[in-house]
């Protein structure tokens, strides 16, 4: 899920993050853990486990070193609003602990319930007033041109930490006209990493869609390629109804944990299952 402002809380951030208000399984519980579609690992042996864990670690490391300081404080604000809302921490630090907090957004929920809480984790990240504020000053200038090429600069500018690499382009307007109010996002992290088309689609996506339509005044029109994970969004561009909009129609992705457990049998030419989480 993308955000387009300057992030505002009314408490002070808290690090570490508070431990989980439930964990599904316990440390030390001796049953393993059941399949999970939104698991991003499994049972690993001793030895292959161990070089797991110190690519996992290194790779973070990376990630930690090339995020700023206020790329960081994005990453930390946006997180706890998240543990905030399904009342449950992952024990990984950094991005990879914010994917699982992203998987566990969906567990329990149906996928209406999944958009309407994402929904509520963006809006909480804004003062009411400035919405409110936004919405009715901001909008309406220029037939909402103004507003729309204006978050999508900053949006291209504030969320390389959530997305990756992403820049500002020209997007057609159903006026006929274009307008500088896309960003293109290269190759999204967010995706990549969640490896599932149902995490993307609704708790970002769809939430994203209309968070800023319904409390910013801007439509906005989201599209995730699945096969190279670019995302181009298009602000001042409504979406099309749900039963025209390719995104919600895709089959489940190959990298993603549950179809890699029922075997590559199942991407088959004549047979690619639905995602069961889109």
């Amino acid at each position: 899920m993308a955000t387009a402002v300057l992030v505002w809380t009314k408490a002070p951030l808290q690090f570490p993050y508070p431990r989980a208000v439930s964990k599904i399984h316990p440390r030390n519980s001796s049953v393993a853990p059941p399949i999970s579609c939104f698991s991003t690992s499994g049972p690993r042996p001793d030895s292959a486990g161990m070089n797991t864990e110190a690519a996992a670690g290194e790779k973070m490391r990376q990630n930690q070193q090339s995020l700023g300081l206020l790329d960081n404080l994005f990453l930390h604000l946006f997180r706890a609003k998240m543990v905030r809302e399904t009342g449950w921490e992952s024990e990984k630090p950094g991005y990879d602990g914010l994917i699982e907090v992203a998987n566990h957004l969906t567990i329990g929920r149906s996928n209406s319930e999944t958009i309407q809480a994402s929904v509520r984790i963006l809006r909480s990240l804004f003062p009411p007033l400035l919405l409110e504020l936004y919405r009715i000053l901001v909008a309406p200038l220029a037939q909402g041109k103004v507003a729309a090429a204006m978050i999508a600069r900053v949006t291209a500018l504030s969320c390389k930490w959530l997305m990756g690499q992403c820049q500002v382009n020209s997007v057609p307007l159903p006026d006929g006209s274009s307008l500088m109010s896309g960003v293109f996002v290269e190759r999204c992290k967010y995706l990549e990493e969640s490896k599932c088309v149902g995490v993307c689609i609704n708790t970002c996506k769809l939430p994203t869609q209309t968070f800023f339509h319904d409390y910013m005044g801007v439509p906005l029109l989201m599209e995730p390629n699945f096969t190279d994970y670019s995302c181009q969004f298009k602000f001042g561009v409504a979406p099309p109804p749900p039963e025209r909009d390719i995104a919600l129609t895709e089959p489940c992705l190959e990298t993603c944990p549950h179809a890699s457990r029922r075997g590559r049998a199942a991407f088959s030419p004549d047979h690619k299952p639905n995602c069961p989480k889109a």
